[in-house]
Parts: structure tokens; C-alpha cells; sequence
């Protein structure tokens, strides 16, 4: 059985080298220009670039286990659902953000053990930070010191308060009618409620922090969209969960779709259990 805090420096470091790659570009004449993959998303050198640094790390940090990116080809992966643990890389989480000069991107790498993330942590290139969780552990913020240190201040969810504003986060570019009747919902169970939009698994990182209550997802994502961001919740004190009301699980279907998903700051709430009531598959 691995240590696991031990793995966070040294991937705090790997994803900081492999952050400013990233920035690298996004500065350069030519951040722009892209290729379109089979399911017509963007594919950047970006993307290309810190996912060769980041599979090259891993291998070095942890030999024994298999690495899974976005990135990654078909071959290199077609045995994934005998593995039972390996890292869960998505090396530029919000291409499209990248390209839209938002700067609303991460880096995601999270570690499955039986189908569940054990480890997250998420590096926001243009912040120099990152978020990171171990669940049953704790949760942190990191900032990157001149000296090369990290430093850290622990997150922690908060608790929704009646009479509180209750802030949903949403993708400012998905919308649609299962989300707009969610909203509805909510308009009619909670009396102030007020709309975030943010790219990427920023997301994860608000509710980790305090700053939203509840992100929920209707529109497609895939597995390495969500595992690193489920285990920093969890690590915070919150929780993602299917409609069903069941945490996701990983590398079970032959699809690496992940379901629509809630994820709560504060699971516990009487509000939630009757979403999920009411609002389940």
C-alpha cells in the first residue's frame, strides 16, 4: 500500500512543470491554432505537449501503475479495465477555454484505486496553484514559494445556511433544459439562489474552497473530467454523486463517458435529499 501524501510534492512539481508548458504556448504567437480529434474538440500543442511530460513523470514516480490520459491512444490503453489502479490524466482540462484566451484551465491527474479516486489534485497554470486531496485525509490549496517550496492552507466546504445565498457553478457554455429546469427547481425550494459560470474543473476547486454550493452536469464529460475534482470534494467535506445518488465509479463500462453528475458542498442537506428524490435518473 503506497503512502499517498507522499506523492503530492512530487506531483505538485510535476504539474507545475508541466503548467508552464502550457503557459508557454498560451503566450506564444500561434496559441490559436489547433486540430480537431474524431469527436471534433480541439486538440492543441498545448494539450500534446503536457501530456508527454506528465506520462513521462508518472512513469517515473510510479512504475507500477498504468497511466491513462486524454491523450493517450487507443493501443496504449486497451487493457484499462483489467487495472485496478492507475492515474487518470487530463493534461489541459478547458481547451476550449485556452483557446478563448479565459484562462480557465486545468490540469487534472487523479489516482483510481477499485474504482475510486483516491487522490486528486488540480494546477491552474496561470495561477501557479493548486488543489489537491486525499479523501479521509484533508484538502489544500498550494502556492509555489520563490524558494521552490510549497505552501498550503487547508479547504474545507461550507455549510448551507438557511436564509443564505445558495451559488450554483455552471459551465458558461452549457446550457440547456435539464439544467434550466434544475435552476427552476431551486428557484422554487430555496429563496435566493445566483448563477457562477466557470470553465474547466475550476468548478471543484469553488466548492472545495467555500466559494459555490452546488455544481451540477447534464452535458457529456469524460472520466478524467471528473475523478481528480471528486476526490479534492471529497477530501473538502463535500460530495459528488450520479443522479442516483451514488458516488461515480471508474474504468466500469466499456465507454470512459463519465454519467451527469451533482456535486455538493454540502451533501448532508436536507435540500439535496430531496433533489435526488425528485430529481433522480
Amino acid at each position: 500500500m503506497h503512502d499517498l501524501p507522499n506523492f503530492i510534492e512530487p506531483l505538485l512539481d510535476l504539474c507545475r512543470d508541466a503548467g508552464e508548458l502550457i503557459c508557454g504556448h498560451y503566450n506564444a504567437p500561434g496559441a490559436g491554432d489547433y486540430q480537431a480529434k474524431v469527436d471534433d474538440s480541439p486538440l492543441t500543442q498545448a494539450d500534446l505537449d503536457s501530456h508527454d511530460l506528465l506520462m513521462a513523470g508518472l512513469a517515473a514516480l510510479d512504475p507500477d501503475a498504468p497511466v491513462l490520459s486524454e491523450e493517450s491512444a487507443p493501443q496504449d490503453t486497451a487493457q484499462r479495465r483489467q487495472w485496478q489502479r492507475y492515474w487518470l490524466v487530463d493534461p489541459l482540462d478547458g481547451t476550449k477555454e485556452f483557446l478563448a484566451r479565459t484562462g480557465e484551465f486545468t490540469i487534472n491527474v487523479a489516482l483510481i484505486e477499485d474504482h475510486l479516486p483516491v487522490l486528486g489534485v488540480l494546477y491552474v497554470p496561470l495561477e501557479r496553484a493548486a488543489y489537491a486531496g486525499i479523501p479521509g485525509s484533508g484538502a489544500f490549496r498550494y502556492e509555489r514559494a520563490m524558494d521552490g517550496s510549497w505552501s498550503r492552507c487547508a479547504l474545507v466546504t461550507r455549510k448551507l445556511e438557511q436564509g443564505a445565498v445558495l451559488t450554483l457553478l455552471a459551465s458558461r457554455r452549457h446550457t440547456g433544459p435539464r439544467l434550466r429546469g434544475c435552476l427552476d427547481w431551486l428557484d422554487t425550494h430555496w429563496d435566493a439562489v445566483q448563477r457562477l459560470g466557470s470553465g474547466s474543473a475550476l468548478k471543484f476547486c469553488q466548492l472545495a474552497q467555500g466559494k459555490g454550493d452546488f455544481y451540477p452536469r447534464f452535458t457529456p464529460c469524460c472520466e478524467w473530467d471528473t475523478a481528480a475534482g471528486q476526490a479534492l470534494l471529497e477530501a473538502a467535506g463535500g460530495k459528488l454523486v450520479g443522479l442516483d445518488g451514488q458516488p461515480l465509479r471508474y474504468n466500469c463500462r466499456e465507454s470512459l463517458l463519465s454519467p451527469n453528475f451533482y456535486a455538493f458542498g454540502d451533501p448532508s442537506h436536507a435540500l439535496w435529499q430531496q433533489l435526488l428524490r425528485e430529481n433522480g435518473p
